[in-house]
């Protein structure tokens, strides 16, 4: 039994395309909305939240209202990308 739970099962071949950030949207991926809370982060620190063209402006308003957002680009490829 113990040796059945320290089996580890490697990830799927083929992962998800980047999906939109928002609660319970699965659309992919065409925004990225680079952000950081200059209270807990520092300045050249970046996090980043992936929208879909319906969210992009409801998830960009809400890290705008905080002061939170600090650029929008267009999302290409998860090629390189870091996740944050």
């Amino acid at each position: 039994m113990v040796e059945d739970f320290l089996q580890i099962q490697p990830p799927a071949a083929s992962p998800l395309a980047p999906q939109c950030s928002a609660k319970g949207c699965r659309a992919t991926a065409e925004w990225q909305l680079h952000w950081n809370n200059p209270k807990i982060h520092t300045p050249e620190r970046r996090k980043t939240w992936l929208a879909c063209g319906e969210h992009r402006a409801t998830l960009g308003g809400f890290l705008e209202v905080r002061g939170f957002l600090r650029e929008v680009t267009p999302f290409a490829s998860s090629d390189g990308a870091i996740v944050s």
